[in-house]
């Protein structure tokens, strides 16, 4: 299985819960101080893993991410996109760069990843899709208009890729309230981050989407935090 932005935050996370569901991981990101030490986490739970540094952005970076992952283990059963990118501020303050930033990490680069691996599932017979988006992208939040228009351009995306590849592949997506991930550091203000939810919480919501038995779909999971902040 492929999980994209898996070197921290939400998809290191998911990258763990799911070798310890007894799959091997294909990690892909940018950073390769952060791959090689996610990498040595899925060794210890005694699950293989292959590091594919990747820029999700770049077609040839994520055609040749599946091309390594096939060449590995024969086959894609999982693709986990959860790389994303964010900054927030009001309509009239947002830098064009910005916006498109978050257009080619969430959008973009998720459409990427999904389209180079449904031939593989394909071949195989069978194969599960998740999207990590966000709650923004089902309730108007002041100042993240930019990043809810990606989230929600994902959650359209899903659901149309849903109906194309069913019943063989199963597409669904994961909308997150507020989790405490490095993508806070570089944010002023925002939620109190203890009573955000761990990266761990999403990375169950994940298993349970991709355990489910084959004749099952769960196509949209929202997870909040107890208290309900954002």
């Amino acid at each position: 299985m492929i999980v994209t932005g898996a070197g921290r935050g939400i998809g290191r996370a998911i990258a763990r819960a799911l070798a310890a569901e007894g799959a091997d991981i294909v990690l892909a990101a940018r950073t390769r101080a952060d791959l090689a030490s996610a990498v040595d986490e899925i060794r210890v739970a005694g699950r293989e893993a292959l590091a594919v540094p990747t820029d999700v952005r770049e077609e040839r970076d994520v055609a040749a991410l599946v091309d390594e992952a096939v060449g590995r283990f024969d086959r894609v059963d999982i693709l986990v996109n959860a790389a994303g990118t964010a900054s927030f501020g009001p309509v009239a303050d947002t830098k064009t760069e910005d916006w498109d930033a978050m257009l080619a990490v969430n959008l973009r680069g998720a459409m990427l990843a999904s389209r180079a691996v449904i031939r593989p599932m394909l071949r195989h017979g069978r194969g599960t899709i998740v999207s990590i988006g966000s709650i923004a992208a089902r309730r108007p939040i002041a100042g993240c208009a930019a990043y809810a228009a990606t989230k929600a351009g994902l959650v359209a995306f899903s659901q149309v890729l849903a109906e194309e590849l069913r019943p063989t592949i199963r597409v669904g997506v994961v909308l997150p309230g507020a989790v405490d991930t490095p993508l806070w550091d570089a944010i002023g203000g925002g939620p109190e981050r203890a009573r955000m939810l761990a990266p761990d919480d999403v990375a169950r919501a994940v298993v349970l989407m991709t355990t489910l038995p084959p004749n099952a779909a769960l196509e949209e999971l929202t997870v909040m935090p107890a208290g309900g902040i954002l």
